[in-house]
């Protein structure tokens, strides 16, 4: 079989890579300037050489004018080869190397011509400006060819007119003098382009290099990608100069972070104010997978150094999944609860059997009832003070969960709490962390007891949480606000440090105040003020609890743990 030639295809135009069309248009750049420069030098080079050539005819013609003696023959001699006219206007063309000296009278007759043939014969060029008194320069053509020509009037010793000097520099001369001075214009030329080409060399060796020697169809696709990919994705994405100043957001980003256009070209203090989300795009904060909070939101920021000084932070949304985390602890906590209710309501039933099977029916009664009686009197103290149902759904649950954990969950006699909360799920959140965290506190000790207090000034909701746990110490009261900062150990399905963070930036973006304080008697109190939490007032009523029981005026307590001593 006969292999088929490979063929190679010429491809005509500019080459593609980019160093290779960056060296080809700076050595057009250089080439062209180069000759641009030489054509710019020679054309007033050309003018300045007739210049001098016309003046030195000129000073040549003034000179022999100058001559006396010369006036004097013209007006005592005739125009003949011989005559002493000619023989000085040779002298003096031999001695200035001139192309020709020629004197002639008023009638424009020559007396003098390198040539003796023509003395006596008139002049081809009209003498009669200089006759006129009047110094001429010019360029012109004559007997003799082309020459750049001086003439003067020729006065005798009073001072009139008696005739003209005309001196011509052959024009042939001057050309040579330019042609002469091309070669080492242009060498001056190509060693100022051989320079510029080096340059041009050595800066598109530097463009191959940053651009990795990519072809500039290759770039545009790799912005449109970059443009894609950077709007594309869900997750935020900032990019910050050398200067740190930030230089580009995408979509996500400023969703995110609740910013726009305004913010490129700004400090990440200056877009985002002091904080910790500053703090971690600006590189002060660093470490991988960092808790940042944003208005509501909690983020996950990581933040990677670029080759040029700046640098590019991610930011991925997990505010969802730090509420699911939350919820998931709740959950636990009930299941730990149910378990334990579970065995407790396995001895429940053996005790009603036995009462049964020895026939003490009203022991068995009375025990059933004391049974029932708890679980529905810790729902109507709940129900008859806090009137909304996610509030005291969630108090519900906790209480079941701190009794399981050894804790009592109380309700102050000044909590009241009717249902005309603008957003419960925000309060849910305040309440859930503070109680949360209180349990976590109390947990393991003695007397573990947690207080909570919720009652309406107005539009403005009010909240209280004090525990009897070991308190806060006064240098760290501030830090405990701070996101990401946390003294415990964080669970394996997500990280501390943010309940709390989320809690101060609730309620600062309600106009209000997070803050934490030692309790009566020791322990935490944390007071967290809300206004503009509830809707207008209506008409007064009376608070009822769900089954018509006037309110408790004492502190009463949700929860009793089933294996310490009731508090007093």
């Amino acid at each position: 079989m006969r292999a088929t030639p490979l063929t190679r295809h010429l491809r005509l135009g500019l080459p593609r890579r980019v160093f290779s069309q960056v060296l080809m248009m700076q050595l057009s750049i250089a080439a062209g300037v180069a000759v641009l420069a030489t054509g710019l030098f020679l054309a007033p080079l050309g003018v300045q050489l007739d210049d001098q050539a016309m003046r030195r005819a000129l000073s040549i013609a003034q000179t022999t004018a100058q001559q006396s003696q010369i006036a004097r023959d013209l007006r005592s001699t005739s125009p003949t080869p011989d005559g002493p006219v000619q023989r000085e206007a040779e002298r003096i063309r031999k001695a200035t190397g001139a192309e020709y000296v020629v004197v002639l009278d008023r009638r424009g007759v020559r007396w003098s011509h390198t040539d003796p043939r023509r003395i006596g014969d008139p002049v081809s060029t009209d003498p009669g400006e200089a006759l006129a008194g009047h110094e001429v320069m010019e360029i012109d053509d004559g007997t003799l060819g082309r020459s750049a020509r001086g003439k003067v009037p020729l006065r005798d010793g009073d001072g009139e007119i008696i005739g003209a000097v005309s001196v011509g520099i052959a024009y042939d001369s001057v050309r040579a003098r330019l042609i002469h001075a091309i070669p080492g214009l242009f060498a001056y030329a190509g060693g100022a382009l051989a320079v510029g080409a080096l340059a041009a060399w050595l800066v598109s060796r530097r463009v191959q290099r940053q651009t990795r020697d990519l072809a500039f169809s290759d770039i545009a696709a790799l912005l449109a990608e970059r443009e894609a990919m950077l709007h594309g994705i869900r997750e935020g994405v900032v990019a910050l100069d050398r200067t740190g100043r930030v230089r580009l957001l995408n979509d996500e980003a400023r969703r995110l972070l609740d910013l726009g256009d305004e913010a490129v070209g700004r400090f990440p203090d200056e877009a985002l104010g002091t904080g910790r989300t500053a703090d971690v795009l600006a590189g002060r904060v660093t470490g991988a997978d960092l808790l940042t909070v944003r208005g509501q939101r909690v983020l996950v920021a990581n933040r990677m150094p670029t080759g040029d000084g700046g640098a590019v932070a991610t930011l991925r949304d997990r505010t969802e999944l730090d509420r699911l985390g939350r919820e998931l602890d709740s959950t636990r906590g009930l299941i730990d609860a149910l378990r334990a209710q579970d065995h407790e309501h396995a001895n429940r039933m053996h005790t009603l059997l036995g009462l049964l099977e020895l026939e003490m029916y009203d022991d068995a009664v009375e025990f059933v009832g004391e049974v029932v009686g708890d679980h529905r009197v810790t729902a109507e103290q709940i129900t008859e003070k806090i009137r909304d149902p996610l509030l005291a759904a969630l108090l519900v649950g906790k209480a079941t969960v701190a009794a399981e954990r050894g804790v009592a969950l109380w309700i102050t006699d000044r909590t009241r709490l009717p249902d005309r909360l603008i957003d419960p799920g925000g309060l849910v959140t305040v309440v859930g962390n503070l109680v949360d965290n209180a349990l976590d506190a109390v947990a393991g000790t003695p007397h573990a007891r947690v207080e909570v207090e919720l009652r309406a000034e107005g539009r403005t909701a009010v909240l209280g949480v004090r525990d009897t746990g070991p308190g806060i110490p006064a240098e760290q009261r501030e830090l405990i606000f701070t996101e990401g900062w946390s003294t415990k150990k964080p669970p394996d399905h997500r990280d501390r440090g943010i309940g709390l963070a989320l809690v101060r930036r609730l309620a600062e973006r309600q106009g209000g105040a997070a803050t934490v304080d030692e309790a009566d008697g020791g322990g935490a109190e944390f007071t967290v003020i809300l206004p503009e939490a509830l809707t207008d007032p209506g008409p007064p009523a009376a608070l009822t609890g769900a089954a018509g029981l006037v309110s408790v005026p004492v502190s009463v307590p949700l929860s009793v743990p089933q294996t310490t001593e009731e508090e007093p």
